[in-house]
C-alpha cells in the first residue's frame, strides 16, 4: 500500500511538472493572472530542477527507490500500480531522461525570464 501511495504522489508531481510546461504559456497567451502566481512558479522551477539535478547525477529519482524499496520483491501489483508503472516508467537509458529533464529545466527558466511571475508584496 505504501508503494502505491509513492507511485500515486510521483504521478502527481508528474502531471504538476508537465501541466505548468504547457500552461505557463497558454495561460501568458490567455492572460490568466495565475500562471504569474509566484510561489506557484517558484515550486514549478524547483520541482524541475530536483529532478534534472538527480538526472545529471545519474541517479533515480529518490520517489523511485522509495516505491522500490516499499514494494520490496513483490511480483504481483495492483490494477492500478500497473497502468501507473507503464504510464510513467520507460525502458530507455538513463542519458535519454537526463537529457530530457535538462531540456525541460532549460524550458523553465526560459519561461520564467518570458512570463514574469509576479513580484511578491
Amino acid at each position: 500500500m505504501a508503494a502505491l501511495s509513492i507511485l500515486i504522489v510521483h504521478l502527481v508531481i508528474i502531471a504538476f511538472n508537465v501541466a505548468g510546461c504547457v500552461l505557463v504559456p497558454l495561460g501568458a497567451w490567455r492572460r490568466w493572472r495565475w500562471v504569474r502566481e509566484f510561489w506557484w512558479r517558484l515550486a514549478h522551477v524547483l520541482s524541475l530542477a530536483v529532478v534534472a539535478g538527480q538526472a545529471l547525477a545519474g541517479r533515480a529519482c529518490f520517489l523511485t527507490i522509495w516505491q522500490g524499496d516499499m514494494a520490496g520483491n513483490a511480483h504481483v501489483q495492483p490494477l492500478l500500480a500497473g497502468w501507473i508503472n507503464r504510464l510513467i516508467y520507460w525502458p530507455l537509458p538513463l542519458w535519454v531522461f537526463a537529457l530530457a529533464y535538462v531540456v525541460v529545466f532549460v524550458y523553465v527558466l526560459a519561461l520564467w525570464i518570458v512570463v514574469r511571475p509576479r513580484r511578491l508584496r
